[in-house]
């Protein structure tokens, strides 16, 4: 981070229409931020009243409503949870409206990465051998299966196989057999088993479980074969011979997973998770506009980007269904939105709920706020299509998933859906990793990405300090393609990615 000691304070005013300013590096009292003296210390990132707003009157950023002033608020003063109410307000959906044709380059012209083509024709960022579990109630055995390969030398033996993984989580029992909860839980499964950064998966269950095992592989036709085993416990004997016949099967399954190799392929096999979390008064700022570039990048170059935490679209969706490619694109949004909107109210919650304690720490005030950051990490592109949670996203260019806005649920759905990259945005400073997909990390702010540079891939901050969004986006596409090509994430790394799969839980736990 350059030394601005003896530096006059930073501040910005996003849009002519804002009537707040941002305070970049926080002001002392009386400081002068664009003329307007601040009438108390305003927090780094945070916000102060560039006129003076009547109660009741809409508080502006990024040209657009974050709240209403729930007393009048002076010129100079800070803006923040005191005096910045949340409430309902009718927006102009303006369905398709801004939808273009987009420009996508020919095949020879696009970007290359090197990865692992699949025989159904996908392919995959890294080479996994997947345990996965039913229920809860398979999840030790499984973890320990894992455990018994990962820490013998077997895997030496085959080095194109980036490790052996359990995806253990804990539903699949005491629900319903049908609805929601279960739909959520079955395409999560389902898009694991099949994704294209697994080469081989083995599936264990208890065997008396409500999610069993055979209706999903028949559903899906799923055969037991050389790259997919399934087994229950009760089946098998117990816990010790499970282990022991688990172990076998993975063994079986490595050496035809160390036959994949990587080859160069254009960078439109991409499918890159669009993530944010812990974030701060930056996020909308520095690291999600640079995102939403690369993604611009990426769609040029025939790939595609999934936005999804629903919550954390809400007040700004009329930005994304003006770009739908069509009414209904932009209507199933909608319909989501207003889905959660009746999920909150049945829950006695909020959608002004979703912004954490360090969020409001970081200067974000409302749902509406954090919004309309979050949401540009989609960029500018038509919005192609929106997907349920976890299902398979088949539509190119930008994307919707709906989904929470709680992070390892969000990006579980977005990886059972395909993504085979995550990109996730953070100020305050979030530590997450992904398996099977790597995560790449970007910072907001420059003081956070020294303090924590051993978590975060690429600090956003400089856009603060003369680096360009254009420059910073082509940084975050380049660092895609890489990582796509086997460099691996802080992250990865660290040993991220055990304990990050969190499928959605809908419904009654019975």
């Amino acid at each position: 981070m350059q030394n601005r000691a003896n530096q006059p304070a930073r501040n910005l005013r996003l849009h002519d229409t804002d009537n707040i300013i941002v305070a970049v590096d926080g002001l002392m009292p009386q400081a002068d931020a664009l003329g307007v003296l601040a009438q108390a210390r305003i927090p780094r990132g945070h916000k102060m009243a560039a006129v003076k707003i009547a109660k009741g009157q809409p508080i502006l950023k990024f040209g657009q409503i974050i709240g209403f002033a729930g007393e009048d608020i002076e010129p100079g003063q800070h803006i923040h949870t005191h005096n910045c109410d949340y409430a309902e307000f009718d927006r102009d959906y303006a369905f398709a409206e801004g939808a273009r044709n987009e420009e996508i380059l020919p095949v020879e012209e696009r970007a290359t990465f090197e990865g692992f083509k699949r025989a159904n024709g996908k392919v995959g960022t890294r080479n996994y051998v997947a345990i996965l579990t039913s229920v809860n109630c398979s999840a030790s055995v499984a973890r320990f299966m894992a455990e018994e390969c990962n820490k013998s030398a077997i895997l030496e033996q085959f080095p194109n196989v980036d490790g052996v993984v359990s995806f253990v989580h804990g539903t699949g029992c005491g629900m319903a057999a049908d609805g929601e909860g279960w739909d959520n839980l079955e395409r999560t499964q389902w898009g694991f088993t099949g994704h294209p950064n697994i080469s081989a998966a083995l599936v264990v269950g208890l065997g008396c479980e409500v999610f069993q095992i055979a209706r999903m592989r028949q559903k899906y036709g799923l055969i037991d074969g050389d790259n997919l085993h399934t087994m229950t416990i009760q089946d098998s004997g117990g816990t010790r011979k499970a282990i022991e016949a688990g172990a076998e099967r993975i063994k079986e399954m490595l050496p035809l997973a160390n036959q994949a190799k990587r080859e160069t392929v254009p960078a439109s096999e991409l499918m890159v998770a669009l993530q944010c979390g812990g974030s701060d008064g930056y996020s909308g700022i520095t690291a999600n506009p640079a995102l939403g570039l690369a993604v611009d990048k990426l769609v040029l170059h025939g790939g595609t980007g999934v936005l999804a935490e629903t919550p954390e679209i809400y007040g700004a969706e009329h930005l994304l269904t003006r770009r739908a490619r069509s009414k209904e694109v932009g209507e199933k949004l909608v319909g989501i939105i207003e889905w959660w909107q009746d999920y909150t109210a049945k829950n006695n919650g909020s959608m002004d709920n979703n912004p954490s304690p360090g969020n409001k720490a970081g200067g974000l005030t409302t749902i509406l706020e954090k919004s309309l950051g979050a949401t540009a990490k989609g960029g500018s592109t038509t919005l192609n299509g929106v997907y349920k949670y976890a299902e398979q996203v088949d539509a190119k260019g930008f994307c919707f998933m709906d989904s929470p806005g709680y992070d390892p649920v969000s990006v579980t759905g977005q990886v059972a859906g395909g993504c085979n990259v995550v990109t996730f945005t953070t100020g305050r400073g979030s530590a997450y990793g992904c398996k099977p997909a790597p995560s790449i990390k970007l910072a907001t702010n420059s003081d956070m990405y020294d303090r924590m540079s051993e978590d975060m891939d690429i600090n956003c901050g400089d856009v603060l300090e003369g680096v360009s969004l254009e420059e910073k986006g082509q940084e975050i596409f380049e660092h895609i393609l890489a990582t796509a090509s086997g460099q691996q994430t802080k992250s990865e790394v660290l040993g991220y990615g055990d304990n990050e799969f969190v499928p959605w839980q809908v419904g009654a736990v019975m």
